[in-house]
């Protein structure tokens, strides 16, 4: 895998002013993404999980400028998005496309098939030729796994697998480089998540794609990663291959979070403990002092709230951020 990233998080942040009042004066700040940082590779897919409300969602809009960053830098290809203007800004669209959360309400119910999937050529004409974005919406349909013949219909004469892999071949239609993947099988049922995995993974082998797969289900972002970030209230407190996560976790949060997944193996249920964390996430607008996690933490000591830990390696040989941070093995 080439090791020249094609993507570059250098420290970005991003704020949210909270406004009261009839003059709508700021009063204070959301902390929702705080000082991150990572790498893409081409070919690569990075997946970034939490809980809800960690930030996740507003990195995917801020790697692809749906958000100004408050400060920080994303470099694309080495360039820094935020810096683009005009021409440039246009061409980084086709670049860095989105597959969104929920096939239900992404798509217009009072369009076709082959008008959402097409909409894309509208905006960039350069993209198809004339004459010839029929043909490219068959292609993409029959790309995605879908009846090209089925262009006229509309998203309600489909499953939500289906309408997902509609929202695919749309994301897919202006050949991007890298796919930024929102919770995309979050609102799918069980048996059908797997199916879209599989067709990501498949595309992604197929076009050289380079995801960032965002979701809150470890099981399913372990299956198509080659990496892994893990947030906590609008930080990555550990970062490392896919093996190294799920494998020896370090970080106390991202252990927390393995000790509830269920093991496919019923002998081996019970015999790792579930590490259950007291206490609510506490609010972005308020966050701790020192390390984010500690209100929750059981490892927590005097130095957690006076100090910020880095992000770096510590017990294991990826990095992680906790002052007292050691490996601990997960049954799989």
């Amino acid at each position: 895998m080439p090791e020249t990233p094609i993507l570059q998080v250098r420290n970005v942040v991003k704020h949210f002013p909270i406004r009261r009042g009839v003059f709508r004066r700021a009063v204070g700040r959301v902390r929702a993404v705080d000082d991150v940082s990572f790498d893409l590779r081409p070919g690569e897919t990075l997946g970034v999980v939490g809980e809800s409300g960690c930030g996740k969602s507003t990195l995917a809009r801020l790697l692809l400028r749906l958000e100004e960053a408050t400060s920080g830098e994303v470099l694309f290809e080495g360039e820094d998005i935020y810096r683009m203007r005009g021409k440039r800004l246009r061409g980084l669209r086709r670049e860095i496309q989105i597959v969104m959360q929920d096939p239900y309400t992404s798509l217009n119910p009072r369009m076709t098939v082959g008008d959402i999937v097409s909409e894309p050529f509208a905006i960039h004409p350069e993209a198809a030729p004339r004459g010839s974005v029929r043909r490219r919406v068959q292609e993409l349909l029959e790309l995605v796994g879908l009846d090209p013949e089925h262009l006229n219909r509309y998203p309600h004469q489909f499953s939500g697998g289906q309408r997902q892999r509609i929202g695919i071949a749309r994301g897919l239609a202006l050949r991007p480089k890298v796919v930024v993947c929102d919770e995309p099988v979050s609102a799918l049922d069980v048996s059908v998540q797997a199916q879209v995995v599989n067709l990501l993974a498949r595309l992604q082998q197929e076009l050289g794609l380079s995801y960032v797969f965002i979701a809150h289900d470890l099981a399913v972002v372990q299956s198509i990663s080659d990496r892994v970030a893990v947030m906590y209230l609008g930080k990555i407190v550990e970062l490392g291959d896919e093996a190294e996560i799920y494998g020896e976790p370090a970080h106390p949060y991202t252990q927390a979070l393995l000790s509830a997944v269920p093991l496919p193996d019923p002998t081996q249920r019970g015999v790792s403990r579930r590490i259950l964390l007291e206490g609510d996430v506490p609010s972005p607008a308020s966050p701790p002092s020192g390390c984010r996690f500690r209100t929750r933490c059981w490892k927590a000591e005097e130095r957690c709230a006076l100090e910020v830990p880095a992000l770096e390696p510590r017990a294991a040989t990826h990095p992680d951020a906790c002052h007292f941070s050691e490996v601990r093995e997960v049954l799989t």
